[in-house]
């Protein structure tokens, strides 16, 4: 049965950020270095034969298993308040083992694309995907390059342990680069702290151009006014933190409201340590452009690396 999405949060993700497939991908890639020619059979050999076997959670599998939860809120007749796409670059012989964990852990994923090795960045649109989470760093950039969704690159520290115990989602983000444009940054890293702040307070009622996590932060809005509690209650919560301290914190507040979103907690760090915010909030994920941030912040919460623009000049500086 076909229903529109334009209000339906729909979220992308590979199978490798979802489930924990080191294993099978450790074994193509010895098998590749010793003989590219039979890598993709001995890898296909060893889906087919534990493919009845339950894939282990991976670093996103909280917050999707939290975001579908949502769905208990959907009214009779609606489409569903959020969707999830499995977007795998096995092929559908080899993806089965992916299909029945999916199965077996009872998420209500229904929407799949495999593309056995094709960049699964092709088919974002079609799904009409807001957000697209992934471990492939390839396929990020060529989603970040041609503007199709959020995106963001996903890795797992050997420390991370999932907590599935909340069913209250908690998305974190930082400013410049991820929600806002990178002009702000790229001031103050080309004039230094005090232009930057001097511009930011001249310019605090101009509200600052959207960046690319812009979009996918206006559908989580969409999603808390279709919850049939109040903001204060809301099993959605959204947090700020940022760099960014006085005088350049008011702008961004009257960015937010401009754009009609409510964020419900908001830090201003001015350059301190994020990880024991995030900790505290309990982040199911927490999207930063920085590696200075996301270097401590993923030993704490699951993060997402979010990537400049191949042109980008804050590319260069970092």
């Amino acid at each position: 049965m076909a229903y529109s999405l334009e209000n339906t949060l729909v979220i992308g993700i590979s199978a490798t950020a979802l489930f924990d497939l080191s294993e099978a991908d450790k074994l193509y890639k010895d098998a590749f270095k010793k003989n590219p020619n039979t890598a993709i059979d001995i890898y296909r050999a060893f889906m087919l034969k534990t493919e009845d076997i339950i894939l282990e959670h991976g670093i996103a599998y909280p917050l999707i298993h939290a975001l579908l939860h949502l769905n208990k809120y959907q009214k009779k007749g609606e489409s569903p308040l959020v969707e999830v796409v499995i977007m795998s670059r096995n092929s559908p012989d080899t993806g089965v083992r992916v299909l029945n964990t999916i199965r077996k852990t009872q998420l209500n994923i229904t929407r799949s694309a495999f593309t056995a090795g094709e960049s699964s960045a092709d088919y974002l649109d079609a799904f009409d995907v807001d957000l697209f989470l992934t471990t492939n760093e390839e396929d990020a950039q060529k989603v970040t390059d041609e503007k199709i969704c959020a995106c963001a690159v996903l890795s797992t520290p050997t420390t991370y342990k999932p907590n599935l115990d909340s069913t209250q989602v908690r998305i974190a983000f930082d400013g410049d680069a991820v929600l806002f444009n990178e002009s702000s940054e790229l001031l103050y890293k080309e004039k230094g702290m005090q232009a930057f702040h001097e511009n930011e307070d001249k310019s605090q009622n101009i509200p600052m151009d959207e960046g690319p996590f812009a979009n996918f932060l206006k559908k989580l809005a969409k999603l808390q006014e279709r919850l049939p509690m109040k903001m204060e209650f809301s099993p959605v919560r959204i947090a700020l933190v940022t760099a960014r301290n006085a005088p350049s914190d008011i702008r961004v507040i009257k960015t937010l409201r401009q754009w009609g979103v409510y964020v419900d907690e908001a830090f201003f760090l001015g350059g301190i340590e994020k990880s024991k915010i995030l900790k505290s909030f309990k982040a199911h994920i927490f999207f930063d452009d920085q590696e200075v941030h996301l270097k401590n912040s993923s030993l704490i919460v699951p993060s997402g690396k979010v990537l400049y623009p191949t042109n980008s000049k804050l590319k260069k500086h970092n």
